[in-house]
């Protein structure tokens, strides 16, 4: 595919021969081989270029201002302000800006810190390899993804028996504690969630749609309505 560039005043366009543009994504990681090693993956994705770098917390709010990016890969131990802060502060002044965060850290309450960022993709440095173009492309196309790894992680612990059962009041299905917590989160942000988990949690109460489980938690008032 040829690319051409066109100026408009002091910003740059990148388009295909058709006049495409091209998806734009910013890369922000303190450590320069990540960095690189992210660039290279991202070549090799048609219609997709990484439009910048930047090493601390700072430099990636301003880069992102500057360049606008579509999209921004985003670790979360970066110098002087930290990945969450980041994403927090572009969800306010750069909303148009997606965020990826790409990390080597995993938790139960780190992922819901992401995902209360509003970034709509999380994915393991370790799996970077197999996962990183996957995700580039969900959500160039406005979905969410997290890589298999670490759905299967969350699946386990969000769904492991803690004790405390939510029962149905109709056929008596009841759900644990921990799978009430997936349904709240399913439904307050289901833009950005698992849909494993989702498909798990309706089988089990014999939902058929998405907004048949919303209804569901709103009856039960994990929600509000």
């Amino acid at each position: 595919m040829i690319w051409v560039r066109q100026v408009f005043g002091t910003e740059e366009t990148v388009m295909n021969a058709t006049g495409t543009k091209a998806y734009r994504v910013l890369v922000a990681d303190d450590h320069a081989v990540v960095r690189r090693g992210t660039r290279d993956l991202i070549s090799q994705q048609p219609g997709v270029e990484v439009c910048g770098e930047a090493a601390t917390g700072p430099e990636t709010i301003e880069a992102v201002k500057k360049g606008k990016p579509n999209l921004i890969i985003l670790d979360l131990t970066m110098p002087e302000m930290n990945g969450l802060d980041v994403a927090r502060t572009l969800r306010e002044e750069s909303p148009e800006t997606d965020v990826m965060i790409l990390s080597m850290h995993f938790s139960d309450e780190l992922a819901r810190e992401v995902l209360r960022t509003g970034a709509l993709a999380y994915v393991l440095k370790t799996d970077a390899d197999k996962e990183l173009l996957a995700a580039v492309d969900h959500v160039r196309h406005g979905e969410p993804f997290f890589t298999g790894r670490l759905s299967a992680a969350m699946m386990r612990r969000f769904l492991d028996n803690s004790g405390g059962v939510v029962q149905m009041p109709k056929d008596g299905v009841g759900l644990t504690r921990r799978e009430t917590d997936v349904v709240q989160m399913l439904a307050d942000i289901s833009t950005r969630t698992v849909e494993s988990h989702r498909n798990h949690i309706m089988r089990k109460l014999g939902l058929t749609s998405f907004s048949e489980l919303v209804r569901f938690a709103v009856r039960n008032n994990l929600i509000e309505a």
